[in-house]
């Protein structure tokens, strides 16, 4: 039975070596998943890939439905989960192109449907460490193997999206203590802890925060220490499964 599955966010919309073996599209009691459950091997080993904001991509941050991706996960037969997002840097060597394993998360989002519970008794979660630890163990392992220069720690500040940041709402952020900036850490975690799935995240930062460089932030900015960020995630992951 499949028990891995990879979350790909912005950058990552499928997986270059996985060798296909088949697709699967659920429907769930909350409507529909971002994309297909892609099922393959990835360096000898099975996983589950999804994309999060669909493929191509086209699903906003604020409007991504994950509940849909998490009970589809879970009910495939995924015990952990591994996610991938695209990230801004606010601290110290979170520089573009940095990967960076976060050990800590705050929500800023709102809106989003962040429970399964919320029709039934409340059921609360502890969510003191939010991120698996063993799982960050074996990514922050995995890196050292494949010689990729990351952080083992960081909080991840999760922000409502589409649009960018302030600058004085990082500001803000950095004073709360946030290392890293993105949009999709939540609920996405919290619904994995819900249905008792291990979950770690790989944060690629694509950009300096606002207000952390000079100029705008502009997309080709992004798109370029992207692609340098996702081709060492991509060689993370593979020594992760292998």
């Amino acid at each position: 039975m499949t028990t891995l599955a990879i979350i790909g966010g912005t950058g990552l919309t499928q997986l270059s070596d996985l060798n296909i073996l088949s697709r699967e599209q659920l429907d769930t009691p909350y409507g529909s998943p971002s994309a297909e459950f892609v099922t393959g091997e990835l360096n000898g080993s099975r996983i589950i890939f999804l994309a999060r904001h669909g493929n191509p991509h086209t699903i906003a941050p604020h409007q991504i439905n994950y509940r849909a991706n998490i009970w589809g996960l879970k009910q495939l037969g995924v015990e952990q989960i591994v996610a991938v997002a695209a990230v801004g840097g606010i601290t110290g060597e979170m520089a573009p192109a940095h990967i960076a394993i976060p050990d800590q998360i705050i929500d800023y989002s709102y809106g989003r449907k962040h429970t399964f519970f919320e029709d039934e008794a409340v059921t609360h979660i502890d969510f003191t460490y939010p991120y698996n630890q063993k799982l960050r163990s074996r990514l922050i392992s995995a890196a050292s193997a494949a010689n990729i220069k990351i952080s083992p720690l960081g909080t991840y500040g999760c922000t409502q999206g589409p649009r960018l940041e302030t600058a004085a709402e990082i500001r803000r952020m950095e004073r709360d203590g946030c290392d890293l900036v993105g949009m999709t850490g939540m609920p996405e975690a919290a619904l994995a802890k819900e249905l008792d799935m291990a979950y770690a995240a790989i944060s690629v930062v694509a950009n300096w925060a606002a207000g952390k460089s000079e100029g705008e932030i502009t997309m080709a900015e992004i798109e370029r220490h992207l692609h340098k960020g996702m081709a060492n995630t991509a060689l993370l992951l593979k020594a992760f499964v292998g």
